[in-house]
């Protein structure tokens, strides 16, 4: 569905990711997991075209991405993306003109269940809060492919349930998910694949049901096992 092969990113000196070969399936939720700085927000956004390899491609569907592949691919980013003045409605109705697959009435659903209103202003926005309209807006969209980019960061543990409840009503047999984190345990309980990055390498992509049964693990073992005891924050 989504691969990218020998994908390569450099900023400078510095190589942000590394050769990286990977195929992401539909009907599966996908955890892409590792520290700052391994190279997840770079990937995702190679995905969708923002950010040019230096070597290597994205392709979807077996065809390059363009234009037509961001029809199918919704992103939600880990920056602020809207003007300061836009409220909650007035962000629903960009995205609504720019993107065919939304829906107003799954994003209004989605706004009361995260306890948001249309009147609220992004500039009068708590980070939590903004992480919810991230999520609600993002999700409104019909995508074939859902990449979320540090999706429950700032928010609580209760809205996290929200969250992840509201994105998982997005998956079906047709649909992937990925989700990039480092909130592990969070994600344990209802990802099908884990996703390992580090130091802007690919080091392992397995599933989580497999990890369980063959090597008696959990993928919250498992990053323990590859980051380090204690080096990362799982929580």
């Amino acid at each position: 569905m989504l691969e990218c092969r020998e994908i390569t990113k450099n900023y400078g000196r510095k190589t942000a990711v590394d050769h990286v070969s990977l195929k992401i399936e539909p009907g599966r939720i996908y955890a892409m997991l590792g520290p700052n700085g391994s190279g997840k927000t770079t990937l995702m956004k190679m995905a969708v075209g923002l950010v040019k390899p230096n070597a290597g491609a994205f392709y979807y569907k077996g065809q390059p991405i363009g234009i037509e592949s961001r029809k199918e691919i919704a992103y939600m980013s880990t920056e602020p993306y809207f003007y300061a003045w836009m409220t909650a409605k007035d962000i629903g109705k960009y995205y609504e003109d720019f993107f065919e697959d939304f829906s107003m009435k799954r994003y209004r659903d989605l706004l009361a269940r995260m306890e948001l209103t249309e009147d609220l202003k992004a500039k009068s926005l708590s980070s939590g809060m903004m992480a919810k309209l991230k999520i609600a807006v993002t999700m409104a969209r019909d995508a074939k492919i859902y990449l979320l980019d540090e999706p429950l960061n700032g928010i609580d543990l209760l809205a996290r349930d929200q969250i992840i409840s509201s994105v998982l009503e997005a998956v079906s047999s047709d649909v992937a998910l990925v989700i990039s984190s480092h909130l592990v345990d969070e994600l344990e309980k209802i990802v099908d694949t884990a996703i390992f990055m580090k130091n802007s390498h690919l080091v392992e992509v397995c599933g989580a049901e497999e990890v369980r049964i063959q090597q008696g693990k959990s993928i919250v073992d498992k990053y323990r096992e590859i980051y380090g005891h204690g080096g990362e924050e799982l929580c």
